[in-house]
């Protein structure tokens, strides 16, 4: 029996630890790891390597390879770094390795080294260089935290819908902290930083101090701090070899031990299995490791899900075994292996040194009419790859006409869709197409095309004919019920179709099936204002919608000129706020600026930051003395530019609490 439990070791009464190879890993590594930089993901996801070479001016010249392995270290990808210096790697909750460089871009590549995007940290963070980086997870999604060489901090909680936020500075902060973190609370992302004995929690408005409770006297620096996984507890090293866990709220003390080494640990991380209350924090040194705390073994399957293991598998291109374990778990063929056959058909799409005809009996071979796959997605991807021809072959295997039918009228093939829908005998989804052929179309060519499919133009004219007697059938009941109000309407509606043909006659173009306000919108467009302003009086519409629609029209005509001598022309009877947010949807901050002059107190503020004056819009709310405003214009300032802003803001608050 013992040698079953000697490489067991007791950590309390209940816990028992050990340490073994998970994997006898593939990689062969030219470098020390002690040189690179590493990331390794969550859940057993990939490892990230860069070696650093801007730490020795020896090998300045050199330019660094990225390469990326799985956990056993089987090689993924591997790049030449032809980018700036990285300051730190790390992998976002989809996998996605984020690549944040000195001068504050963060370069984003996927699982095979494939590049996806970038994004920069703002201007302060250019100006002052990046020292430090920290890739966090929130239920919001992947977020990074900067700190800078003006020893501030600057962070977005999502990295996927970049918002930044620069935190309030740390009063007598001259140097690097020796240690910081991320932490989220309550929704929201803080740092927790150390500088020498003091702890300082930052939030997106204050700088506080806090205590840890029951910690042990005699510190004077914290040299290493670990958040767990779910970021409700925190772990502290400090320079007296005590290691202090609590709850990441530093309102409550776990435990605390003295480990009786005072050298500041390489890594220090959190080992607890989920909703348990044995937790565990494992300490490594160059040739020391230590656990502290109370865990059993972990399991951080279950918190990944089946549904998130499958799609990693599938990121890997390991489809054979993804389909394994859907049949091994008895999955429903929709959720399991017909997601997995469709996620393998667009993988095969992208394959460009095979032909059209190749791939598409290939899919149609795996998949035939396995239900839950829809060749129509496949064939979108195929057609967002640039392989037309390819999805129109897909298109071929599905047998859904209305699904065949949309993604044709999305390449340009219209006519070819029209043949499907008439295939179908679907009268609807025919109209469909005539109505997408007539926009498309002059009005000879559309009618050219009628002529050549006898039961769609059948159907057209039996569409129009059918709405007008429609019409003058419930004309007719209406008059003869002596409802005056409502015979007046269907009038209304006959008047305007009369008169959408006439239009049609006389200035080409397509009037017909357009509702009222959108004939007054294609007048203007067209240039006809005087008959849009006879059409708006004829029919009643209120002077603000009129204002709207033409406001709308010359802006997306950008007819500059014509807007200014319409906002002239007499008083607006919705304002000018909207003539700004309509120039800055064109992209026009000269003409947005003239427009936000005018605008009335109640929305100057709005407008102001619209045009991108936070300044000057700081400067109204203050004077406004409206809080509300205030919270604003303190959102939209971000960057050094703005920090003289926000720290004006924040004196006028100050003063109006003491008033």
């Amino acid at each position: 029996m013992d040698c079953y439990t000697a490489n067991w070791n007791p950590l309390g009464d209940s816990a028992f630890y050990r340490k073994y190879e998970l994997y006898s890993m593939d990689w062969d590594l030219k470098e020390e790891l002690r040189d690179c930089l590493v990331a390794a993901a969550p859940y057993g996801g990939p490892i990230a390597l860069l070696r650093n070479p801007w730490r020795k001016e020896k090998a300045a010249s050199v330019r660094p390879v990225l390469d990326i392995y799985s956990a056993s270290g089987m090689p993924l990808a591997s790049l030449l770094w032809k980018s700036g210096p990285v300051v730190s790697l790390g992998w976002s909750a989809e996998e996605e390795l984020l690549c944040v460089q000195e001068d504050g871009a963060v370069l984003v590549y996927g699982l095979h080294g494939d590049f996806r995007r970038h994004f920069s940290m703002g201007n302060e963070v250019l100006q002052n260089r990046v020292l430090d980086a920290r890739i966090f997870h929130t239920e919001f999604g992947s977020g990074v935290a900067i700190l800078t060489g003006a020893h501030r901090f600057t962070l977005s909680a999502n990295v996927g819908d970049l918002k930044l936020r620069r935190m309030p500075e740390v009063p007598g902060l001259q140097s690097a902290p020796s240690c910081w973190t991320v932490l989220c609370q309550d929704r929201v992302a803080h740092i927790l930083l150390a500088v020498g004995p003091d702890l300082y929690l930052l939030d997106h408005a204050a700088c506080s101090a806090v205590t840890p409770p029951g910690l042990a006297p005699g510190v004077s620096s914290f040299l290493q701090m670990a958040v767990s996984f779910t970021y409700r507890h925190l772990a502290l090293f400090t320079d007296t070899g005590y290691i202090w866990m609590g709850t990441a709220s530093l309102k409550e003390k776990l435990c605390e031990f003295n480990c009786n080494i005072r050298a500041p640990p390489k890594q220090m991380v959190w080992c607890s299995r989920p909703r348990s209350k044995e937790r565990a924090v494992v300490v490594a040194w160059e040739r020391r490791l230590m656990v502290v705390g109370d865990a059993p073994e972990s399991i951080q399957y279950k918190q990944l899900t089946i549904q998130v293991l499958l799609d990693r598998l599938v990121l890997r291109r390991l489809y054979p075994l993804a389909i394994q374990i859907c049949e091994y778990l008895r999955l429903p063929e929709v959720q399991g292996v017909s997601r997995i056959l469709a996620h393998w058909a667009c993988y095969k799409v992208q394959q460009k040194d095979v032909s059209d005809e190749d791939v598409a009996r290939a899919i149609n071979q795996k998949l035939g009419d396995t239900p839950g796959v829809s060749y129509s997605d496949i064939a979108a991807r195929a057609y967002g790859c640039g392989r037309t021809e390819l999805a129109i072959k897909l298109l071929e295997y599905e047998p859904r006409s209305g699904e065949q039918v949309p993604l044709l009228l999305k390449m340009k093939r219209s006519k070819l869709a029209l043949s499907k829908a008439i295939e179908s005998g679907d009268t609807d989804l025919v109209f469909t197409v005539l109505l997408h052929l007539k926009n498309e179309l002059n009005r000879g060519d559309f009618f050219m095309t009628l002529r050549n499919q006898p039961m769609a133009l059948s159907l057209y004219r039996q569409r129009i004919e059918g709405r007008v007697a429609a019409l003058q059938t419930a004309a007719d009941a209406f008059y003869k019920a002596k409802n005056e109000f409502a015979a007046k309407a269907t009038e209304d509606q006959m008047r305007l179709l009369r008169l959408q043909r006439r239009l049609e006659d006389e200035l080409g173009g397509q009037f017909l099936d357009l509702s009222l306000h959108d004939t007054v919108t294609t007048l203007i467009l067209g240039g006809h204002n005087k008959r849009a302003e006879q059409l708006a009086r004829d029919f009643r519409i209120p002077d603000k919608r009129l204002w709207w629609l033409k406001l709308t029209a010359l802006a997306d005509l950008e007819d500059w000129e014509e807007l200014e001598k319409f906002s002239k022309s007499k008083k607006s009877p919705i304002g000018y706020l909207p003539f700004v947010e309509i120039c800055m949807k064109q992209h026009n901050k000269y003409e947005a600026k003239k427009y936000a002059s005018r605008v009335g107190p109640e929305q100057k503020v709005k407008a102001l930051l619209l045009v991108g004056d936070v300044a000057q819009a700081a400067d109204v709310a203050i004077e406004h003395r409206n809080e509300a405003e205030l919270s604003l214009v303190l959102s939209h300032c971000t960057g050094a530019t703005d920090g003289a802003t926000a720290d004006k803001i924040q004196r006028a608050r100050a003063q109006a609490q003491k008033k």
